[in-house]
C-alpha cells in the first residue's frame, strides 16, 4: 500500500507537468494542434512495444474492443487534450486544469437530469461545493481578468473527460490497460495528423528556445518532457499504481495532480492563480473529493443492504450507476 501510494503520487506529479511543458511550447509559436499531435505520436510509438507484449498475439482483443479504443482515442485523448491545451493557451495552467476536473460534477448533474433521481447527500453537497468553487475560480467581480474563450475551452475539456468516463466505465477484463492507452493514443494521433493535413486544424511548429523557470532550453527539451515524462512515464506509473492500490483508490489519489500542476506552473512558468482563485480551487477539489468518497462508500452501502432481507437483495441486484465506476478510469490531462 505504501509503495503503491508513492507511485500514485509520482504519477500525479509527472502528469501535472503536461500543462507547463505545453505552454512553454505554445509561447514560442507552436499551435495547440501541433503540440497535441507530437505528444500523442511520440507516446504512441513508445508505448506500442509494451502494448504488443501485453497482447501476446491475442489480436481478437483488439477486434472485440475496437469501438471502445476508437471512442477513447477520439474523445478521451485527442479532443480532451486539444481542448485542455487551448485552455492553457489562454488561462493559467492551474485554472485550466481545475475547469477540466469539473468532469465528475458534470457526471452527477447529467445522471440527475437523466434519471430524475436526486443524488445522495454527500454527492449533492460535493457538487454544490464544486460549483461554488467554480464561481470563485472565474473571479467574475475581481481584479483578475479571466479569458472567457479559455473558460469555454476548459469546460469543453471537462465535457470530454466526462464522456470519457462514461465510455470506459464498463468493466472490461479482456483488454489490458496499456493496450487501451496505446491504442487510444494511436487513434488520437492519426486523427490529429489527418485534420492537420486537410487544413481543418492549424499546425504550427517552432524551433525557438523555450523557457522553463530560470533555464532557456532547446525546443526539444520541452517536447521530450511532454512526451516522456508527462505522458509515457505518467501512464506507466499510473497503471502500476492502479494495480497496487486498486483503480478507485489510485484515481482518488490522482486528484493531487491539480496541486502538482499549480506548483509546476509556479516554478517553471512563474504563474500562480490569485488568492480568490486558489480558494475556489480548494472548493472544487474538496467537492470532487466528497463525490468520490460517496462513490467509494457505495459498494459498502449495497453490501449492507444485501444483508437486510429481500429489500436489500433487490437493492443489491440493481444495476450500478455509471457514476459508481467514474473512479475506475484515469484521465489524460
Amino acid at each position: 500500500m505504501a509503495s503503491g501510494l508513492g507511485v500514485a503520487l509520482f504519477s500525479s506529479a509527472v502528469f501535472g507537468l503536461s500543462g507547463s511543458f505545453a505552454k512553454a511550447l505554445l509561447e514560442t509559436g507552436w499551435s495547440t494542434g501541433a503540440a497535441v499531435t507530437m505528444r500523442l505520436t511520440g507516446a504512441a510509438l513508445i508505448l506500442a512495444i509494451p502494448a504488443l507484449l501485453a497482447l501476446r498475439g491475442r489480436w481478437h482483443q483488439l477486434r472485440d474492443n475496437w469501438l471502445t479504443i476508437v471512442l477513447f482515442g477520439l474523445v478521451g485523448v485527442a479532443a480532451c487534450q486539444l481542448f485542455y491545451f487551448n485552455a492553457v493557451a489562454r488561462l493559467s495552467v492551474g485554472v485550466a486544469l481545475l475547469l477540466e476536473y469539473l468532469a465528475p460534477v458534470l457526471i452527477v448533474l447529467w445522471l440527475w437530469a437523466a434519471s430524475r433521481k436526486r443524488p445522495r447527500a454527500l454527492t449533492l453537497g460535493g457538487t454544490m461545493l464544486s460549483l461554488a468553487g467554480l464561481v470563485l475560480v472565474l473571479d467574475l467581480t475581481g481584479a483578475v481578468k479571466v479569458d472567457p474563450v479559455g473558460v469555454l475551452w476548459g469546460i469543453a475539456a471537462a465535457v470530454c473527460l466526462a464522456m470519457y468516463f462514461f465510455i470506459t466505465a464498463k468493466e472490461n477484463d479482456t483488454l489490458p490497460p496499456i493496450v487501451l492507452a496505446s491504442g487510444g493514443l494511436m487513434v488520437g494521433a492519426a486523427v490529429m495528423w489527418l485534420t492537420g493535413a486537410t487544413g481543418l486544424l492549424p499546425m504550427a511548429f517552432s524551433t525557438a528556445d523555450t523557457r522553463l523557470g530560470p533555464w532557456v532550453t532547446p525546443w526539444w527539451v520541452s517536447l521530450a518532457g511532454l512526451v516522456l515524462l508527462a505522458t509515457v512515464l505518467a501512464y506507466v506509473s499510473g497503471i502500476v499504481a492502479a494495480r497496487a492500490l486498486g483503480s478507485k483508490v489510485a484515481s482518488f489519489v490522482s486528484l493531487t495532480e491539480v496541486l502538482f500542476a499549480v506548483v509546476w506552473a509556479w516554478l517553471l512558468l512563474g504563474e500562480l492563480p490569485g488568492a480568490i482563485q486558489l480558494l475556489g480551487g480548494v472548493l472544487i477539489v474538496g467537492g470532487v473529493i466528497l463525490v468520490r468518497l460517496d462513490e467509494l462508500r457505495a459498494p459498502a452501502t449495497r453490501a449492507g443492504a444485501s444483508a437486510g432481507g429481500s429489500g436489500g437483495a433487490a437493492a443489491a441486484s440493481r444495476a450500478p450507476s455509471p457514476l459508481e465506476h467514474a473512479n475506475d478510469v484515469e484521465p489524460v490531462p
